[in-house]
């Protein structure tokens, strides 16, 4: 598997821009041994320009780094009414894709209704040698394990496929071990990881459409009280498929400082390197 490091580690809370400069983040990346960045709009989307897709790209190059994945347009990660929008319009979020040189392109889909979109948009990716990709989410078409394999068996393309998040699924009742990643290896192409335990009263709270209101609680990846996410069990089930594409490091920190991002992504990259002694 490939390190990847979202940007969203270095969000702030409307997820439209960073806390630190992108530069740096790339730089500290880069240093640190991650091999790719996760790039979402907050940095370059479908709002940009190309003198500032091409600065970003600029960027990345000379870090040495490479883009795992975009999403290109910022209701996307909002997750709200407007996110499937995108697939409708697809040429731009392409050229995002193409001027950041990245293979995967994150979309989403609320209803059935998105799904004849989703795949004129995947016909387009095709011709250009991308992949679209769902994450596993509350509140779409991908929250429950047997539904999302009826939508991507209904979208039917080859280019189509999911990003395995094991703690979104938790939110939603989910078994996220060996077992469902055997199910959804047909269409395995990202996985992303964060970690929480669901709580009684929160101190967070998420809207699922399985299971309502979902009080949680954020933990570091490297809690080790039991509560979370069994970490040794997803790598073991991506090691068991010989899955071997990006895995990134994707849990919202809001890190407001260089310093800070640096001692977070240094810790991060010793915990996954933990999770195969």
């Amino acid at each position: 598997m490939k390190l990847s490091l979202s940007v969203r580690i270095a969000e702030a809370a409307c997820k439209t821009k960073l806390n630190i400069p992108f530069e740096e983040l790339a730089r500290m990346a880069a240093d640190l041994g991650y091999q790719a960045l996760c790039m979402r709009a907050s940095v370059a989307g479908v709002q940009s320009s190309d003198e500032e897709l091409q600065q970003v790209r600029a960027i990345v190059d000379q870090a040495g780094l490479e883009v795992s994945m975009v999403t290109a347009d910022m209701n996307i990660p909002q997750n709200n009414d407007q996110s499937p929008a995108a697939l409708e319009n697809f040429g731009p979020t392409l050229h995002v894709a193409d001027m950041l040189d990245s293979r995967l392109i994150r979309v989403c889909l609320k209803q059935e209704s998105d799904i004849v979109h989703a795949q004129r948009a995947c016909d387009e990716a095709a011709e250009r040698g991308m992949h679209l990709v769902h994450q596993f989410h509350p509140a779409c078409l991908f929250e429950e394990v047997e539904r999302s394999i009826e939508v991507l068996k209904l979208i039917d393309r080859p280019n189509f496929g999911v990003i395995y998040e094991p703690a979104s699924l938790l939110m939603c009742g989910q078994e996220y071990g060996l077992n469902v990643i055997r199910q959804i290896q047909p269409w395995l192409k990202n996985a992303y990881v964060q970690n929480l335990v669901i709580t009684e009263e929160g101190p967070d709270h998420l809207e699922t459409w399985c299971l309502g209101d979902r009080p949680f609680q954020l933990l570091p990846y490297w809690d080790d009280s039991g509560r979370g996410i069994d970490f040794r069990e997803v790598v073991a089930g991506l090691n068991a498929v010989d899955y071997d594409g990006f895995f990134t490091i994707h849990q919202a920190e809001g890190i407001i400082t260089a310093d800070d991002a640096r001692n977070y992504a240094a810790r991060c990259k010793d915990w996954v390197e933990s999770l195969s002694s």
